[in-house]
């Protein structure tokens, strides 16, 4: 029997990522974030408590990147969650390349999404930034024989809310929709 445990989120875990944006002086800011979501193929939200000093940001420049941590940067990546960057100038926590849109992309992620804004939905306490996924730059190390990313090689971290816990990424259970097919 199902208890209900009131008004909680439970789609954790969701993947972890460090977004970057240019700030004053052409240096690049961070912030580690977990809440994400998918709008379309081509459509990314990435949601941001109002007090991050990166969201002034990301409003002028209307361009973040979203740099998909693994285990290789989730060292520095949760030292970028945990230092204000009004306090602190977190530019040197990675080395960086301008992305074609013109967004900091982090050397070493080996998958990162550089997006566009196109809307800024308001709700309490978050600024939730409605993208287009202008670019995606991807290792090749961690792309398969088709050219598309490998998440049993990448292995990217998830973030579980109610521990506040980083996950890793397990093994592929089976092909999407072949139980389908093997039912009938």
């Amino acid at each position: 029997m199902k208890r209900n445990i009131g008004s909680k989120l439970a789609l954790y875990p969701c993947p972890v990522a460090v977004i970057g944006a240019m700030a004053e002086d052409g240096k690049p800011t961070w912030t580690l974030v977990a809440h994400m979501g998918i709008m379309g193929h081509d459509h990314v939200m990435v949601s941001l408590a109002k007090p991050h000093h990166i969201n002034r940001w990301v409003k002028e420049a209307k361009v973040l990147s979203v740099n998909v941590v693994d285990e290789g940067i989730l060292a520095k990546a949760d030292w970028c969650g945990m230092a204000s960057g009004a306090k602190v100038d977190k530019s040197e926590a990675f080395s960086w390349t301008a992305g074609d849109a013109g967004a900091p992309v982090i050397d070493d992620a080996r998958l990162v999404m550089e997006c566009e804004v196109e809307d800024v939905y308001d709700t309490d306490g978050f600024d939730n930034f409605i993208t287009t996924i202008a670019n995606t730059y991807a290792d090749e190390a961690i792309l398969n024989d088709k050219g598309k990313p490998d998440y049993d090689v990448f292995k990217p971290v998830l973030f579980e809310m109610p521990s506040y816990t980083y996950l890793r990424t397990g093994e592929t259970i089976a092909p999407c929709l072949s139980f389908a097919k093997a039912a009938r």
